[in-house]
């Protein structure tokens, strides 16, 4: 029997893993794509995703996963009437591919098992343990204590054990050669309502220029990426000479409050997977935050899963504050936003 079995090596997953592994524990990792897997995302680590990678897997990410310009100066916000502020902060620039494969392979070098093509595809509790049917070739099913959910948002296991729904915020962005007069070294986000339903950025990854909208209505993305390519060619002097390719992702919408679902019997979710994101799609110092702390949870009371959650939901009620007070200062830069005020 494993002492868990962790769906999904993204932040949260590889966190979660890494946390057991370190205790002893018997920990499978397993993620439904091959890896190195690409994920759609702005690759801007913030410093306090720096700062707990760091503690966490016991090493500064190499300089192989970054992308040019590696250092990320901070973010610059243009608010629903158009000001515009600056946030001096150094992060790193980085391929979540990359990145996200270092933490998982830190994770195996502490002793976890890592599954890729192995997708988690059902569960049931079965005495004192948990069943997790597991697909791949063979398919197989495992017993584990716990099964902890960091599928993100795109995973269907959370849907399944829930029975409940979500609501999705559907992102679309393009890399692209050209010129722009802004510095590369900042990540830059637009509140206009007329620019997108939900927020706008530009970023620039290994020289290629990212420009990217997002709503809740997937219909609009496409009149927003016309509006937002057209007010950069005009406020910032955008020339775009090839697009290189486009991408659609899906974020979760969160509501008022920031409800989060931490798990039920011996399933925990983190990341994502349970409703931890902060604005601007800022997701990874939540999901390492959240998936370390659900596999900790899991480690200290492996026989009661009811202590296990309360331990777990005590243990991320700070993130939980932190993600409410970043909502409500977004909500104080755009007029969309107010219910999270």
């Amino acid at each position: 029997m494993y002492d868990a079995i962790v769906a999904g090596a993204g932040p949260a997953g590889s966190a979660a893993a890494m946390a057991l592994a370190e205790l002893g524990g018997r920990v499978l990792l397993a993620d439904r794509c091959a890896l190195p897997r690409y994920k759609s995302c702005s690759g801007m680590l913030i410093r306090k995703t720096l700062v707990l990678a760091e503690r966490y897997f016991g090493r500064a990410l190499p300089a192989e996963v970054s992308c040019a310009p590696a250092e990320n100066r901070g973010m610059v916000f243009t608010d629903s009437q158009g000001r515009e502020y600056r946030f001096e902060q150094t992060g790193l620039n980085v391929w979540r591919s990359g990145c996200d494969y270092f933490w998982a392979k830190r994770a195996e070098e502490r002793g976890a098992e890592l599954r890729d093509k192995t997708p988690v595809l059902a569960c049931r509790e079965e005495g004192d343990g948990i069943a997790v049917s597991l697909g791949g070739a063979p398919p197989r099913t495992e017993r584990a204590r716990y099964l902890i959910v960091c599928e993100g948002v795109t995973g269907s296991l959370r849907r399944r054990l829930t029975g409940a729904e979500r609501d999705f915020v559907t992102t679309f962005q393009t890399f692209s050669r050209g010129t722009v007069e802004l510095d590369p070294h900042y990540f830059y986000a637009y509140l206009q309502p007329e620019l997108s339903g939900y927020d706008a950025w530009f970023n620039v990854k290994d020289n290629q220029l990212v420009l990217g909208v997002s709503s809740p209505e997937p219909k609009e993305l496409e009149a927003y990426y016309r509006r937002f390519t057209a007010y950069m060619e005009e406020r910032h002097g955008l020339r775009l000479e090839e697009t290189i390719r486009g991408e659609k992702w899906l974020m979760p919408r969160v509501r008022p409050g920031c409800p989060v679902e931490l798990g039920r019997g011996r399933v925990l979710f983190a990341g994502e997977a349970a409703g931890f994101l902060n604005p601007m799609g800022e997701g990874i110092s939540a999901a390492l935050e959240s998936g370390r702390q659900a596999a900790l949870a899991a480690a200290s009371f492996p026989d009661c899963p009811d202590r296990a959650l309360a331990a777990y939901r005590e243990e991320t009620e700070v993130l939980r504050s932190y993600m409410i007070r970043q909502w409500r200062f977004t909500a104080r830069l755009a007029g969309r936003f107010q219910e999270m005020a």
